[in-house]
């Protein structure tokens, strides 16, 4: 895990073969040092608005590159049709 202010990549993926298939080949092309991954689209949104559990991030520091499952638990990869009105 790395310090959640330099997060550059957030990976939202339940799946932890898969995660660990992406991690792989993040890191074959230099691209891994600051990749945060969480679990599902309520996780997510908790790290991107800084509340939850991200409670106290700094929200100017935000990723540059979400990499989304679109099937997901609890909330699905389609809540980003929500996001660019809120964050972006």
């Amino acid at each position: 895990m790395t310090e959640l202010n330099t997060v550059e990549i957030l990976l939202v993926e339940d799946d932890p073969q898969d995660v660990e298939l992406t991690l792989r080949a993040l890191k074959k092309h230099h691209l891994a040092n600051h990749v945060h991954v969480v679990k599902d689209g309520t996780e997510a949104l908790e790290f991107l608005f800084a509340n939850g559990a991200y409670e106290g991030r700094n929200m100017a520091n935000y990723p540059k590159v979400v990499l989304l499952d679109l099937k997901l638990p609890k909330l699905s990869g389609g809540f980003t049709e929500n996001l660019s009105v809120s964050y972006g």
